[in-house]
């Protein structure tokens, strides 16, 4: 079970350390710095001791890559000037999940029990719970509502992403193949990696930088941005995810993804200590029910 709360811890941070990026030069720029150098490093190895592009799942993971590094990571990096790091990963990772299961059901025929829509619901009163505005909200309500649309979005991609990965690893299977996490990264990344600079491109031509909080007026302090931006590619697509698939490789899934799903409360004491971000009672209240409905959602059948 070590690797999985290596992966709670790294994932924590990660999410920390972006949302530091995205307040120094801006989300679009943040996002694709750190996926241009995880592509690097994924590269490296894919390439050294993985298969590269190679196997029948590569359509289905860059696709994956595209609604989930594109698509999802687009959405989050979006959210996280407007409402935080805590507040984010809270929507980004516990509505991920009942968001892929119905997917998964729609599409791959995979049933839900009564117990698992409970989880569910669970997850939905919960996350509600703590990001329902009120008068001692911190956040004003424009940013909160455009935060948690984009956090909203963030895990439709996330879910929808994960759903596709499902499908590839699917195809690998029956085909006989085999194929490791590092490899599989790769290919999510090089679909999510031309979505994201198009997107930057977009942005940097319409000059739009005021919703993303720069703390620099005139220039990108890019010398303090990219330690964070390193950081926050380490934790996340490269060491986290690779002690994510070790935990995986080890431990059972049933162990695993409960331990997974309790990043979103990990996270709180890295956004008080880094961000000076004080959670309110009745947000810690309701990502608890959160998280404690995305942990048993992985326990159920």
């Amino acid at each position: 079970m070590f690797p999985s709360f290596v992966t709670v811890v790294l994932w924590s941070f990660c999410v920390v350390c972006a949302n530091r990026a995205v307040r120094l030069v801006g989300s679009a720029a943040a996002n694709l710095s750190r996926l241009a150098l995880a592509t690097v490093l994924l590269a490296l190895w894919a390439y050294l001791f993985g298969k590269g592009l190679q196997g029948v799942g590569l359509l289905y993971f860059v696709l994956s890559g595209v609604v989930g590094f594109g698509f999802g990571d687009i959405a989050g990096y979006e959210a996280l000037p407007r409402i935080g790091s805590r507040l984010t990963i809270l929507l980004a990772q516990c509505l991920a999940a009942p968001f892929a299961a119905l997917v998964e059901w729609l599409w791959l025929g995979t049933t839900l029990s009564g117990a698992q829509m409970a989880c569910g619901a669970a997850i939905l009163a919960g996350v509600a719970i703590a990001v329902a505005p009120s008068d001692q909200f911190e956040i004003d309500r424009e940013h909160l509502w455009a935060g948690v649309g984009f956090g909203v979005l963030a895990c439709f991609g996330q879910g929808g992403g994960a759903v596709l990965s499902r499908k590839a690893y699917q195809l690998v299977e029956s085909a006989g193949q085999t194929i490791d996490g590092g490899t599989a990264a790769f290919q999510r990344i090089i679909g999510g990696l031309g979505l994201v600079f198009v997107f930057f491109v977009l942005v940097e031509l319409r000059g739009r930088r005021s919703a993303n909080n720069v703390e620099s007026n005139n220039k990108r302090p890019w010398e303090r941005a990219w330690p964070w931006i390193v950081a926050h590619t380490l934790t996340g697509p490269v060491i986290g995810v690779s002690c994510y698939q070790w935990a995986l490789a080890t431990t059972p899934s049933g162990v695993v993804l409960p331990i997974i799903a309790t990043t979103p409360l990990a996270v709180i004491p890295f956004a008080y200590f880094i961000e000076h971000d004080r959670p309110r009672r009745r947000s810690l209240v309701g990502g608890v029910i959160a998280v404690a409905g995305g942990v048993a959602l992985t326990l159920v059948k």
